[in-house]
């Protein structure tokens, strides 16, 4: 079920509801934003996310490839909003908006159902084009599998940014979590004391932005979901 619910692209998009309308907001987002979605072609799966306590929501959106927004049926969601759409989009404050395209195969624990993870660690780099190479290599080869000898760290996946707002971050790591602790854990502390890190760590980019949300609700699937 999570190899065919999980993408080869995902839509990354936060917003912050003003405090008076956040029960209202978070009603239309689960009963009409998402479900709409969820009917147009190369929508896989969206889960939502909360940053802690704080209003800082967050829709992670599975797609079949970055293509999956530029369809005839995506441009008509988009461009024929219902009033409360219109209105809950005007009044939101904080909002991003990342599409990423997979870079390699999900690294994750044996058998482990990475989507399921009750916390989502996303980190975001802007990583100078000559340095792309080395900075995934270090990534994926040093990195993480450090960061997965925890059996807490779940699974990560890599993402190229190929157009986002309001930053102009070109990578994106999603890490999925069984808890907030493995951020505080022996193999995080390993991953980021390697000297590979160490001589990144000296590049003046190198400098990510790291976000930690706790998953909101279920999993809303594709109507064709099988």
């Amino acid at each position: 079920m999570s190899g065919y619910l999980a993408g080869n692209a995902v839509l990354f998009s936060e917003m912050s509801p003003p405090a008076a309308e956040e029960a209202a907001f978070n009603s239309w987002y689960d009963e009409e934003h998402i479900p709409i979605r969820m009917k147009a072609p190369g929508f896989r799966s969206a889960q939502r996310y909360r940053d802690g306590d704080q209003r800082n929501y967050l829709a992670v959106y599975e797609l079949d490839d970055a293509g999956a927004l530029n369809t005839p049926e995506y441009a008509r969601i988009k461009g024929e909003p219902s009033d409360t759409t219109r209105h809950m989009l005007g009044a939101v404050s904080g909002f991003t908006r990342y599409i990423g395209t997979l870079l390699g195969e999900p690294l994750v624990q044996p058998g482990a159902d990475f989507l399921a993870a009750p916390v989502l660690y996303a980190v975001f780099f802007t990583v100078p084009e000559d340095s792309l190479a080395e900075f995934d290599a270090w990534y994926c080869d040093d990195h993480v599998p450090l960061l997965l000898s925890d059996p807490r760290w779940i699974g990560t996946r890599r993402f190229a940014i190929r157009d986002g707002i309001p930053e102009g971050y070109n990578r994106l790591a999603l890490h999925h979590l069984a808890d907030r602790k493995v951020l505080d854990s022996e193999a995080r502390e390993k991953a980021r004391a390697t000297p590979w890190r160490a001589r990144l760590a000296q590049q003046p980019w190198f400098r990510g932005n790291y976000l930690v949300f706790d998953s909101l609700g279920p999993r809303q699937t594709a109507r064709n979901d099988r």
